[in-house]
């Protein structure tokens, strides 16, 4: 299935420059949102994946349902003050500023075999957190799979030595 058609690129968004890559329609299209699905699910299926992860927000459209085809549970990495016990966080750079994002202390057991998934790979800083967040708390990170790669922005410069999966890759 081509599910590069199913995405819809919105040009200047959210600022001028800016090729936006709109996930909406691929979700909306049931046929291509299971195909994304089963993919990133095959991708992983050889792996012994005991825990998905995925970054608000975007990450759970992708994550949660990968999880439920594997028999994996869910890890959600979030926002400051967005989870209610024990947290760590990890502070990641961004194009003005920084930002960080937090993981309960409790979610990942030492040795537990992970897969961070998420809609989108861009310069890699966000998913370099989450890798980091979970290799903190004793995970193996096993795989990283992404519904889209903008390749031209080397997000997988940054993430080398992971083993990195895109479902559909643009230059832009």
């Amino acid at each position: 299935m081509d599910l590069k058609s199913k995405i819809r690129i919105i040009n200047d968004f959210p600022k001028p420059g800016i090729s936006f890559k709109d996930i909406t329609t691929l979700l909306q299209d049931g046929e291509a949102y299971k195909y994304a699905i089963d993919t990133m699910t095959e991708t992983l299926k050889n792996e012994k994946v005991d825990l998905v992860v995925g970054p608000e927000a975007r990450g759970f459209l992708f994550g949660v349902p990968v999880a439920y085809a594997l028999s994996a549970g869910f890890v959600p990495v979030r926002k400051p003050g967005k989870l209610p016990c024990d947290t760590i966080s990890m502070e990641y750079a961004l194009e003005y500023g920084v930002d960080s994002l937090e993981i309960h202390k409790d979610a990942i057991k030492k040795g537990q075999r992970v897969a961070i998934v998420d809609d989108l790979l861009a310069t890699g800083g966000t998913i370099e957190a989450v890798a980091k967040l979970v290799e903190e708390l004793g995970g193996e990170v096993v795989s990283i799979n992404f519904a889209i790669e903008l390749k031209d922005l080397k997000g997988r410069e940054k993430l080398q030595g992971y083993n990195i999966h895109s479902l559909i890759e643009y230059d832009i």
